[in-house]
């Protein structure tokens, strides 16, 4: 029987503390860098460090793909009162192609509880330059995201509309095949008491 995915986080966890704590020897560190010469002058510890946990992840990944182990851990959001609960991908782990299905199919509860909290709050569109958005532009995202996420930090309540590959969203490289557009909802019409921006 394979490991859950709850079992792969705990291995994942247990193998990144032994790798801080330099407990782990990277056995095939040759031609790391593509620099016969940075390899030599790293040596194998040094280049442990940086390669050990990262290849044991990718082994990990591999096997979820192989015995189709879901890399969605069960999100518990609670605002103003309210409290919800939906999938999202553990930054450890992999998806698998009925993750990203379920997902979304999670994205129309999520909305659904984002308008319930939402009543009466400044809606800004997160980013370098944050601005406030309108309700209606933020519906026109909502229908072209493929799901939803949340987020929460003191009275803001952050929505993540998210498409493409669950591993890269989050990534601004990725764009425009995947990403993640965050609509900050707080009740300072500044936006700038609430330390967000």
């Amino acid at each position: 029987m394979p490991y859950s995915t709850k079992e792969l986080i705990q291995i994942l966890d247990q193998e990144l503390r032994a790798h801080w704590k330099g407990q782990r020897l990277l056995l095939s560190s040759a031609k790391r860098t593509n620099s016969v010469v940075l390899d030599k002058a790293l040596g194998p510890e040094k280049l442990s460090r940086a390669f050990a946990y990262p290849d044991f992840r990718a082994q990990v990944h591999e096997y979820q793909r192989r015995h189709r182990v879901s890399g969605l851990i069960q999100r518990q959001c609670i605002f103003n009162g309210r409290v919800i609960h939906f999938p999202q991908l553990c930054n450890q782990l992999t998806s698998i192609p009925s993750d990203k299905e379920k997902l979304m199919a999670a994205k129309g509860r999520v909305i659904s509880f984002w308008r319930q909290a939402i009543s009466g709050k400044t809606l800004w569109l997160a980013g370098c330059k944050p601005e406030r958005i309108m309700t209606s532009s933020v519906e026109r995202m909502i229908q072209q995201a493929e799901w939803a996420e949340l987020d929460v930090a003191r009275d803001e309540l952050y929505l993540g509309l998210c498409w493409g590959s669950p591993e890269e969203c989050h990534y601004q490289w990725a764009r425009p095949a995947s990403g993640c557009d965050c609509i900050v909802a707080t009740s300072d019409k500044n936006g700038h008491n609430q330390g967000i921006f």
